[in-house]
């Protein structure tokens, strides 16, 4: 269970981020995650609008950076946390299509989660039952590069810059990958439609 109060106060977020990547305790990311949940509900009631939702999501993202944190460095903790909670709640809003946000809000250009608000996609939808095999099938036949770009961005719920990193490859190419990607799933998913 989490506390609320960090009780490691002199660790730097740096050295704790080592320890929980060696011990896989959850009680040392929980320390961590203590600091910096105020910051977490803030920006989480910021763009859900719901006290309740807030708290609910800032729960799925201490499980969601359990998992990512076993494997992935991250070198400032706060900003990334920042971005992580921000996107996790804009996928939130965009998955249940919440009506306090649309395509044209500036809040997703901010992120640079769209690239532009004339173009939605499959995946940017509300997926129906019938239709996740189907995505996933496309998804196995985009190229390597393209794939690994949608899983990051979109299941992973990375940045264009952290992908960019995580790839080792330019901003630019990350966005072009991600944008092909979901042209080649669109067709995909639209030849499984007939």
């Amino acid at each position: 269970m989490l506390s609320v109060f960090s009780r490691n106060k002199e660790t730097s977020d740096e050295e704790i981020l080592k320890l929980y990547r060696i011990s896989a305790k959850l009680d040392v990311l929980g320390d961590l995650y203590a600091r910096y949940m105020d910051l977490v509900f803030g920006v989480c009631l910021k763009y859900l609008k719901h006290s309740d939702l807030a708290q609910d999501a800032v729960i799925q993202i201490f499980e969601h950076i359990a998992n990512v944190l076993k494997y992935k460095e991250v070198d400032n903790f706060r900003p990334w946390l920042y971005v992580v909670a921000k996107n996790h709640c804009l996928m939130k809003l965009r998955k249940n299509k919440h009506p306090t946000i649309s395509l044209s809000d500036e809040r997703f250009y901010e992120g640079k989660i769209m690239e532009s608000e004339y173009t939605v996609h499959p995946i940017d939808e509300e997926v129906q039952e019938k239709n996740e095999e189907a995505l996933k099938v496309c998804i196995e036949k985009l190229k390597a590069l393209q794939k690994q770009s949608i899983e990051l961005f979109y299941f992973q719920e990375l940045s264009y810059q952290q992908i960019s990193e995580e790839m080792s490859i330019e901003v630019k190419k990350v966005k072009s990958y991600i944008q092909n990607a979901k042209r080649n799933l669109k067709m995909c998913l639209g030849n499984n439609a007939k």
